[in-house]
């Protein structure tokens, strides 16, 4: 149990209401929790404030350390640990990051069974037709059932992803660092080495990695090239893990079939992209991870680590700063 008294709670969220911050405050009652709205009225109240900040949750640019000396832990609102790599002063201090994998899993993977349902039938072309009040029956269909998904990154959302896949009667392959780490909705399970094997046997490959100096850029022309013709490319991770030319040359000259992809090198995508005309493509806006329960769920992860910091006890979701994802 703590002995000290806790200092103040900064909470910065768009996506929080009233009523979340009140249950903040239930978890830590007789401690100041504050609420700021936007990172410019952080940066103006910071020298009041600072000096007795101990939390954070959602304020990931915090500024000079210096200005708070107290702040022992940061909890973040998302999953991606990959800012992390551009905030050396956080990486290498002895502050506490936590992050909110697990929350959006249930979407992300609907959304990967999504763009995997309108790549096979078709759909955004028969929306084309809709809009065009055009009659239209022609083009090639194909079935999900039975065929092979490889899943790169066996997080929170690849085990979700997976276990939706065996429900629809797909054999699952699964690639983590630590293969001994199996699933019951995985067939077979790779380690890094592994790679090339898992997406030779793909029909669909599924990118659900955290993005790492190890990562990034994995996928380029040898890994697409050994992809099957007919397999499709799914990317709700990170745009930076992919060689987004190479992606491009892949889908044009018909090394791979076609792409889901919701993530992108450069966010927005821009307008002059190539990816936006192509039929064999499905674009979404980095949305895979709404949900209405947002909110909800990644209060429930902070009120819980709140009542087990208070305790002295482990947190959930602790990230390995040098790797950038969750330590455990």
């Amino acid at each position: 149990m703590r002995n000290d008294e806790l200092g103040t709670v900064i909470v910065h969220s768009e996506l929080l209401s009233d009523g979340h911050i009140e249950a903040i405050r239930a978890a830590v009652p007789g401690t100041e929790v504050v609420r700021v709205d936007t990172p410019e009225e952080w940066e103006s109240r910071r020298a009041e404030l600072g000096p007795n900040v101990e939390v954070a949750f959602g304020l990931r640019d915090i500024g000079d350390l210096a200005s708070v000396p107290r702040l022992r832990w940061i909890q973040t609102i998302g999953a991606g640990m990959d800012w992390l790599l551009r905030l050396p002063e956080v990486a290498q201090s002895d502050i506490v990051v936590t992050n909110a994998s697990g929350v959006a899993a249930v979407p992300i993977a609907e959304h990967i069974l999504a763009l995997m349902f309108v790549l096979t039938r078709r759909m955004h072309r028969f929306a084309k037709a809709q809009r065009d009040h055009e009659w239209f029956q022609r083009g090639r269909c194909e079935e999900i059932d039975g065929t092979t998904m490889g899943i790169i990154g066996l997080g929170p959302i690849g085990l979700k992803t997976a276990e939706k896949a065996k429900g629809l009667n797909m054999r699952v392959l699964g690639l983590r660092r630590d293969p001994s780490r199996t699933s019951p909705h995985v067939d077979r399970m790779f380690g890094p080495d592994g790679l090339h094997e898992l997406l030779k046997e793909s029909d669909w490959v599924v990118l659900a990695a955290p993005l790492t100096e190890e990562t990034r850029g994995m996928m380029g022309e040898p890994e697409f090239r050994t992809m099957k013709e007919t397999a499709y490319f799914i990317n709700i991770a990170r745009g930076q893990i992919v060689q987004e030319d190479v992606l491009i040359r892949a889908l044009q000259e018909g090394w791979i079939s076609g792409a889901g992809l919701d993530v992108f090198a450069q966010e927005p995508l821009p307008t002059d992209s190539p990816l936006w005309d192509m039929r064999n493509v499905m674009i979404t806006a980095h949305y895979a991870g709404a949900t209405p329960r947002y909110a909800d769920r990644v209060t429930g992860i902070f009120t819980e680590n709140l009542r087990r910091y208070q305790a002295g006890e482990p947190l959930m979701n602790v990230i390995d700063k040098e790797r950038t994802y969750i330590s455990s």
